[in-house]
């Protein structure tokens, strides 16, 4: 059975690049530019370096102080924005059976 992600740390890296740790203890690096890269919301993280780097932790996933956020699985199972619902299904189907750390 999939446990939904939750993120429990997060270091902003250059190139809209992040480092999260996951509650399984899952850590690695994720380009982020897939999913700034469009949206309203998204612009400040985009135009500002600094503002990406203001990326905290609210609600098991990243967030930006306009209210901006990733949610938590798309970032821990890899999906791509937009991911359709049978790729959402196939992904937690394989996260599912994988081994844990």
């Amino acid at each position: 059975m999939y446990d939904p992600a939750r993120v429990i740390a997060a270091v902003p890296l250059t190139n809209f690049h992040a480092y999260l740790t996951f509650s399984d203890g899952t850590a690695r690096e994720i380009d982020l530019w897939p999913y700034v890269n469009h949206g309203g919301i998204f612009e400040p993280i985009r135009s500002e370096p600094a503002f990406f780097e203001q990326m905290t932790i609210e609600n098991d996933t990243i967030a930006w102080p306009n209210g901006a956020d990733i949610d938590p699985d798309v970032l821990y199972l890899g999906l791509p924005p937009n991911a359709s619902e049978e790729e959402w299904r196939a992904a937690r189907d394989r996260q599912a059976y994988a081994p844990h750390p």
